[in-house]
């Protein structure tokens, strides 16, 4: 064998499992056709994020005033706030290959299939440079992605100028005055954000009932309430029938309420999922299972197919770059033989929205309908001390656990910087903490976090400060 092992696929997840089979001694090579890091350091979850603090700020200088202070107007330089979020993005690509010479991975540049072979399947790269490789190895890992979902048969479908996915989101030539964004989950709400910041007119449209269908229903009813008062415009059970071009821009046809309605704005933004990139990889020949465009793992990410397995994206929600990271760790560390934690762990969820929405583990509705009963708190951020003085009031925090054992089984947070505290819930989860563990543990004073405590102090009829 050329390598012990084959990861095809750099980004969050392939990457980080090809350092981790490094430290374990695993001789290993990573096949990449784009850039290291892939979507999310490149196209996704890194520059939106620059993009969005561009936002952020330019929007809290409109609010100068209620801290005291005042500046002679306020003005913006698209073509540099989009360069900033290229830079970011290059940055963290260069990162990655260090990481990679660092840790001795040999990094092969080109496109890869799957051919019948033993142990595991043979790698066969189309080269960025020309020619093709055959790469054997003892096992192949694939960590290849997904892409944003289109439906080219009514119109949803990237032009590059008028409609545009995450990709062409985020490297526009000007800011559109006006767009529709189709789907409202994490991404569709994300590039939604930014452009109201920057002061675009943005409608979002939504199939189901809600937006952040996937969040709390507190959450999700708190969200939109907040984001109308930024100036977003929803449309929920929302189905569209066709979107078109038209001389300025675009329409969207859609019904809602029994009613048809056709928005019209420059540009539109397709979010409504993505599909894992399983094709022209050769896995019907080898008999891969692939269901509703991913591919089928067990418990240790095995697809099946000896020697080859799936990580991240292409095997399966949720599509976040920290599952697939924890999904590859624990995939590589089976195949050295080690016995891993099993791939039950919380998996925290953000938005990055303003405000921020962050939540794991079981919403309130999910937990009953499991047949638990439940014991839930709030706490709103509206008198936290810390929140007050930072001019955060807006959003809470609301804890769900077990009435019967006490285990934290969910927490959902909407308001400032609830993305950098939802780990303390993961980790507590993690542990398996109870309400004991939490209303023990002392939170420090004044900070955002200690509204945290209080929800948990509140489930239990403890709750101090309300």
């Amino acid at each position: 064998m050329d390598f012990d092992l084959v990861i095809i696929g750099a980004g969050p997840g392939g990457y980080v499992t090809a350092i981790r089979a490094s430290q374990l001694g695993l001789k290993t090579a990573i096949v990449e056709r784009e850039a290291l890091g892939g979507i999310c350091l490149n196209w996704g979850c890194i520059p939106t994020k620059a993009l969005l603090k561009s936002g952020e700020v330019y929007e809290q200088l409109g609010h100068l005033a209620d801290y005291g202070l005042s500046v002679e107007g306020r003005s913006f330089d698209f073509a540099k706030v989009v360069d900033r979020s290229r830079k970011v993005a290059k940055q963290l690509s260069s990162g990655v290959a260090f990481l990679m010479k660092k840790h001795k991975i040999e990094v092969v540049e080109g496109t890869a299939t799957l051919e019948k072979a033993s142990p595991a399947p043979k790698v066969v790269v189309a080269l960025k440079a020309g020619g093709s490789r055959t790469i054997t190895a003892g096992n192949v890992i694939l960590a290849t992605g997904a892409r944003a979902r289109t439906i080219p048969a009514i119109g949803l479908e990237p032009d590059g100028e008028r409609v545009w996915t995450y990709r062409e989101a985020l490297v526009p030539k000007a800011c559109p005055k006006s767009l529709v964004v189709i789907g409202s989950g994490a991404i569709g709400i994300e590039f939604a954000s930014f452009y109201r910041a920057l002061g675009a007119d943005v409608t979002v449209i939504e199939a189901l009932d809600r937006i952040l269908p996937v969040e709390d229903e507190e959450v999700s009813a708190a969200a939109r309430k907040a984001f109308e008062r930024r100036g977003l415009k929803f449309r929920v059970a929302a189905k569209v029938s066709k979107l078109s071009k038209t001389k300025t821009g675009v329409a969207v046809a859609l019904e809602a309420d029994g009613k048809a309605e056709t928005l019209e704005a420059e540009v539109a933004i397709v979010a409504v999922g993505i599909a894992g990139n399983v094709e022209n990889l050769g896995l019907e020949a080898l008999g891969v299972k692939v269901d509703r465009g991913h591919v089928v793992i067990d418990e240790h990410c095995a697809t099946g197919v000896a020697g080859l397995y799936a990580i991240g994206d292409v095997a399966g929600p949720p599509w976040l770059a920290h599952k697939a990271s924890h999904e590859g760790v624990h995939c590589v560390e089976h195949i050295a033989g080690l016995k891993p934690n099993g791939l039950n762990a919380p998996i925290p969820g953000c938005t990055y929205a303003q405000p921020q929405i962050a939540s794991v583990g079981l919403t309130e509705a999910a937990a009953k309908a499991k047949g638990l009963t439940v014991k839930v708190g709030r706490f709103p951020f509206r008198v936290n001390g810390k929140a007050i003085a930072a001019g955060e009031t807006e959003g809470f925090v609301k804890t769900v656990f077990d009435g019967a054992t006490g285990a934290l089984i969910g927490a959902h947070m909407i308001g400032g910087e609830v993305t950098e505290m939802i780990q303390g819930f993961a980790l507590a989860m993690t542990m398996e903490a109870t309400e004991a563990e939490l209303i023990a543990t002392v939170f420090p004073h004044p900070t955002m976090s200690e509204a945290m405590h209080e929800a948990s102090l509140d489930a239990f009829g403890q709750v101090l400060h309300i």
